[in-house]
């Protein structure tokens, strides 16, 4: 450890910044497991996603061997309006708690958008724009990916077609605003304006959506319109490599004091952020560097690490996708409707599965009152109101320290604060009301889900 002070703050300079991405996949020993067409079954092929995806995204999409990608110089610029994001000290947190151990958290609020996903919406917006397209559609769940594209699209002048899951385009109807006031089209899902919309809704009257039927609605929009194309804000590999600037960040502030992290903690919904946290500490444990404890947090109630099953499955409730090789609960997989917490995904990044399979990282699930009571002592002591998203990697990290206190370790504990919860005071209301509760769903309802996998 240095013998210098740390700061409450820890700033990278400008020179400091990373000025490339890194590919967690290229040094991974098993690689994860490739997405097949539905149809034949065989692997996607770069022509075959082009139709869905940026062409530049689609290379890197598909490359398992490239370690690391220069950062455009268009997208570094972006990036100096709101990073370095600080690594922070939880001083006040670990004084209250009365813990040895030593917090610090990677705060990714500090923009306008509010969360991490900024760094990789700017990123697909800029491809999409080198491309020549008129804009891009895209899902949003909890709200934070659509604001951060609408953000970028605006930046660079692309048409942005959002489609929100119905329960938080109705729960947090000032997110959606931010969104069309960055010029953004914003359709509650399932809708009527697609086909697939219109199926599910058939089938299911009166859904309150997920995430999984809002693909398939932003699928369907970018295939049959010309100049267009999908995006999305998690999962993907792509979308891993761009927010490894976060965990880049947080390295090289932790290796500018000498601290050495014994636990790194993210929430997990799709992948994003927790992918991009522990991407350079990940890469010490597969090349025999280090051997951190990585723990992935998600919600009891869509649980696709802790109780799903590792297995082909479709990205979307509509089937249009790609299928990919996942810990999933079934692409039909919707979670009760009084889920406030985000990370409503029914599957994991292909990247994070096979990790978790391989047993690299582990994971907890945890209650959503749970983690509200968590966010709130959070936001009590250390001044910042979390999402809920982040509040699940809060509520294990709080978690660890007290246990500390009872041991007398004296561990580094590190987690990503992915964003602020200003738009999500509807869900802090229930909790304050009263009126939130916890439902996990039974083994039953899973298994009738995972009964309807596709046979690969």
């Amino acid at each position: 450890m240095s013998n210098r002070e740390i700061p409450y703050k820890i700033y990278l300079e400008e020179n400091e910044m990373p000025k490339q991405w890194y590919n967690l996949r290229a040094d991974m020993k098993t690689k994860p497991a490739p997405l097949l067409n539905p149809g034949t079954g065989a692997p996607m092929t770069a022509d075959e996603l082009s139709h869905v995806f940026c062409e530049d995204l689609v290379a890197q999409e598909l490359d398992n061997d490239t370690a690391y990608f220069d950062i455009p110089e268009e997208i570094l610029s972006f990036y100096k309006m709101y990073r370095p994001s600080p690594l922070v000290r939880a001083y006040c947190l670990e004084k209250a708690l009365g813990t040895p151990a030593k917090i610090y958290y990677k705060f990714e609020g500090n923009n306008t958008s509010g969360s991490h996903k900024l760094n990789s919406a700017i990123a697909q917006a800029y491809y999409a724009k080198k491309q020549g397209l008129k804009g891009v559609t895209t899902e949003t769940g909890a709200g934070q990916w659509g604001t951060a594209l609408s953000m970028a699209c605006a930046y660079l002048g692309l048409d942005c077609k959002v489609y929100m899951v119905k329960v938080s385009y109705e729960q947090k109807p000032f997110r959606r605003e931010v969104m069309r006031t960055y010029g953004a089209s914003v359709v509650p899902s399932p809708s009527m304006d697609t086909e697939v919309g219109k199926k599910i809704l058939a089938e299911h009257p009166g859904t309150t959506g997920s995430l999984g039927c809002a693909i398939s609605e932003a699928v369907e929009v970018a295939t049959t319109h010309e100049g267009y194309r999908y995006v999305l804000g998690s999962v993907l590999n792509q979308v891993l490599l761009h927010q490894s600037v976060i965990g880049l960040e947080a390295k090289a502030a932790l290796d500018k004091y000498d601290i050495k992290p014994d636990v790194i903690i993210g929430c997990a919904g799709g992948g994003s952020n927790l992918g991009g946290l522990i991407a350079p500490f990940m890469r010490d444990k597969l090349l025999g560097k280090a051997d951190y404890r990585i723990i992935a947090v998600e919600p009891a109630s869509c649980p696709s690490f802790t109780r799903g099953v590792f297995a082909y499955d479709f990205c979307d409730t509509g089937k249009i996708c790609p299928l990919a090789k996942m810990y999933t609960l079934g692409s039909g997989f919707i979670p009760a409707p009084n889920h406030a917490g985000g990370l409503r995904f029914h599957g994991m990044s292909t990247t994070l599965s096979q990790l978790y399979h391989d047993g690299y990282m582990e994971a907890v699930s945890v209650e959503q009152t749970k983690v509200f009571e968590a966010a709130e002592k959070f936001a009590r002591i250390e001044g910042i109101l979390p999402a809920p998203e982040s509040s699940h990697a809060i509520k294990v990290a709080i978690d660890m320290a007290e246990e500390c206190k009872k041991t007398g370790e004296e561990k580094t504990i590190v987690f990503g604060l992915t964003g602020t919860g200003y738009f999500d005071l509807v869900a802090y209301e229930k909790f304050h009301n009263g009126e939130m509760t916890d439902y996990i769903p039974t083994d039953d309802e899973l298994s009738q889900s995972i009964a309807t996998l596709p046979k690969v």
